[in-house]
């Protein structure tokens, strides 16, 4: 902890790392919606019988980015639950 009480220093917004768990939905979800692009669904992609979970990974990633830009926390908090489900 920073010498002025919190948890990072200020001043240097930049020191976070890629495991550093998101502070807030807005951080997040992207970060979830990268997860699922990047890793899981390539996965479901090279298996002959992935299509179906491919699809609905696509679905719900196009929910999750219809929620951040209308700014509809509710849908994104669902969006964000929706994603954590999918795995490899």
């Amino acid at each position: 902890m920073a010498s002025d009480g919190f948890p990072y220093p200020v001043d240097q917004p930049g020191n976070f790392s890629a495991d550093d768990k998101p502070t807030s939905l807005g951080d997040a979800l992207p970060r979830e919606m990268a997860r699922v692009r990047d890793e899981v669904l390539p996965e479901y992609l090279s298996i002959p019988g992935g299509i179906l979970a491919a699809t609905m990974m696509r679905q719900s990633l196009d929910a999750a980015a219809r929620a951040m830009a209308e700014g509809d926390v509710v849908a994104m908090i669902r969006c964000h639950e929706d994603l954590k489900g999918y795995e490899v």
